[in-house]
């Protein structure tokens, strides 16, 4: 069942003096079933970002529409927009996003102040995502005092904590070492296994390689998409570098 469905997608950006127009995204239709977990490819300028900010209601189609199972985000009402990402949306970010002046268990429980739940009803919440995390020994500690990949587990354990229908992750391992990298990886792999829907923007081979379905996006545009199947890693690897060669040989515009 189709969880979030993407139609005829455009964004265009005129500069101050409206001389000029910018295509961010041209003619964007895909959908996403629920427990999918959806890889995006694209060189930088290709309009992956604008995809994600589309989809988070931070940005507004020029047309096209967004739509989330009964809800049509592309036209929300400014007032409607951030009780919609707060019952709907988890978000990861390659720089984490999280509260210095926060502790961990603090930047944690955040989304849930926000709900107004109770304190032993949080608690109970993060002591499952903690554990299932491997975040319970730095809890007390501050964003400073942990390592790159404990600060991203807490930003997805942030992400997780209030049941989200779609976890939206952009560049989510783009400041991490291969070790952390991997770990995440295997997070991920185990959350859409226990039916988390995930939609990542990723540059990264490796970290595109174990969704279930890699898209495309080239000027704009969807160019190609590749599905897992009974595909091991290895060989959605071999298959998206094949990809990424044909499109930067195709003759298109190429940033």
């Amino acid at each position: 069942m189709s969880l979030l469905t993407v139609t005829n997608l455009r964004k265009t950006y005129s500069n101050r003096s409206g001389s000029q127009t910018i295509q961010a995204l041209a003619n964007v239709t895909f959908t996403v079933d629920s427990g999918e977990y959806l890889a995006i490819m694209g060189e930088s300028g290709s309009g992956k970002t604008t995809l994600l900010n589309m989809i988070a209601a931070i940005d507004r189609p020029t047309s096209g529409e967004v739509r989330l199972d009964d809800q049509v985000v592309s036209t929300l009402k400014d007032q409607e927009i951030a009780l919609f990402r707060r019952e709907n949306l988890g978000f990861v970010f390659q720089d984490y996003q999280l509260l210095d002046a926060f502790s961990v268990q603090d930047n944690i429980l955040l989304p849930l102040v926000f709900r107004g739940m109770t304190y032993v009803a949080m608690l109970e919440k993060l002591n499952i995502i903690a554990q299932k995390l491997d975040l319970a020994d730095v809890l007390s500690r501050y964003p400073h005092e942990i390592s790159g990949g404990q600060k991203q587990r807490t930003a997805i354990a942030r992400a997780l904590i209030t049941n989200p229908k779609l976890i939206l992750a952009d560049e989510p391992t783009g400041a991490l070492d291969s070790r952390s990298t991997e770990q995440l990886l295997n997070i991920f792999r185990a959350l859409n296994d226990d039916g988390q829907t995930v939609l990542m923007a990723t540059h990264s081979v490796r970290v595109a390689s174990h969704a279930s379905r890699v898209l495309f996006i080239k000027d704009g545009l969807v160019y190609h998409q590749i599905y897992r199947g009974q595909n091991s890693n290895e060989q959605m690897y071999a298959k998206i570098l094949q990809t990424l060669t044909m499109i930067a040989s195709s003759g298109m515009h190429h940033e």
